[in-house]
């Protein structure tokens, strides 16, 4: 890998930062029927996208704000991710995440593993009593696979000429970033993909291979 830039960065939220797909365990464990399960599998299908998937479960789930706050204080962050935004701030490049979690998850997550705040384009959730109530500012109509538009928060950004743009992903709603940047780390059912079309990438299973991949190539 070459160390020629300027460089901007975007992640994924559930599974590439946490270590598990938090916004799918808080549907599993917080629904009030298995209706979710039906929804999953017409999403999995490719019959629904992401958006109407998400409100359709969480339509079902019913959780307090108390419980949902004990919650997040329980959600670890990959260990390599401290290192990784200790990596970019040394080298001056902004971390960007895009998410089809919520904000309102993902702001408490990373506080709670004493990470500060970082730029994130994300859905969002507030509570009506136990009732989650979701939108979705940056959804696309022409992007069926994600309620939030991910491509576009890579396509929209101003850059100097020559900027290049590294993703870090691991599922379907990675797929339009990821042919979207010119570095690619990947792991998943985006590792897959990649695999399948051919796209050179990096695959990784925790951000340790991440860090190391990155240290290649901005040292």
């Amino acid at each position: 890998m070459s160390a020629a830039g300027p460089f901007e960065i975007y992640f994924d939220f559930d599974n590439t930062i946490t270590e598990f797909d938090v916004l799918d365990d808080i549907i599993e464990r917080f629904s009030l029927t298995e209706d979710w399960k039906v929804t999953e599998e017409e999403w999995r299908l490719g019959r629904i996208g992401s958006r109407e998937c998400l409100e359709r479960q969480f339509d079902g789930v019913r959780i307090t704000a108390e419980a949902l706050a004990a919650y997040l204080r329980t959600i670890k962050v990959d260990a390599s991710f401290r290192p990784i935004l200790d990596l970019l701030g040394r080298r001056g490049i902004e971390p960007v995440i895009v998410s089809d979690s919520f904000s309102s998850l993902i702001g408490p997550i990373l506080a709670h593993n004493g990470i500060a705040p970082i730029r994130t384009f994300s859905n969002e959730m507030r509570l009506e009593g136990d009732r989650p109530v979701v939108s979705f500012p940056y959804f696309n109509s022409i992007c069926s696979r994600s309620g939030n538009c991910k491509c576009s928060h890579l396509l929209r950004r101003n850059r100097p000429a020559g900027t290049r743009k590294i993703y870090v992903g691991d599922g379907q709603s990675d797929i339009c970033p990821a042919a979207n940047c010119e570095i690619l780390f990947a792991k998943g059912s985006l590792l897959r993909h990649a695999v399948k079309i051919q796209r050179d990438c990096h695959p990784f299973e925790t951000l340790d291979a991440v860090h190391a991949g990155l240290q290649a190539l901005l040292t």
